[in-house]
């Protein structure tokens, strides 16, 4: 996949609400669920977008809260936005988290350049910044599609 268009693709996803992350259930690829929103008056319907990073071979989630913050914010009722709101600490229970200061794309990896070698295809690797998680992912191709409003990527075939 091409640099420039792989930034490109990350660059469109800047400073939206991420409301789910993790890998697929057939456990190779890594997705990102944003939820894109423009200025009402521009008259953009809001909209869905999966961000699939494909061949992952490597993901890293760690916490973006500070320590300090964490130690306010262990009250179970922060994990809901209706009990957590008034109380001092982060609420996690906002469901989403937003994709701030962004997604840097790391064009000297090392580690890209030996799966590569390994596998004879291009490897990424990119650093999302999330206002609760910090996500590193190493990666051979992306996706960008629109998924419809209530996508749930774990729902169980109940056939």
């Amino acid at each position: 996949m091409d640099t420039a268009v792989l930034e490109q693709m990350l660059d469109g996803t800047f400073d939206h609400a991420v409301v789910h992350h993790g890998f697929t259930d057939y456990m190779r690829d890594y997705e990102v669920i944003v939820h894109v929103t423009a200025d009402p008056r521009s008259g953009v319907a809001p909209s869905y977008l999966r961000c699939l990073f494909r061949y992952c071979v490597e993901a890293r989630c760690g916490t973006a809260v500070r320590p300090e913050t964490w130690r306010v914010s262990l009250d179970d009722r922060l994990i809901d936005h209706g009990t957590g709101v008034d109380l001092d600490g982060y609420v996690w229970g906002v469901k989403w988290q937003a994709l701030y200061p962004g997604a840097v794309l790391l064009p000297e990896s090392e580690t890209a350049r030996r799966w590569s070698t390994a596998l004879g295809i291009d490897f990424h690797e990119v650093r999302l910044e999330l206002t609760a998680h910090q996500l590193t992912l190493l990666f051979s191709d992306l996706q960008v599609s629109e998924v419809p409003v209530g996508y749930a990527p774990f729902v169980a075939d109940q056939g």
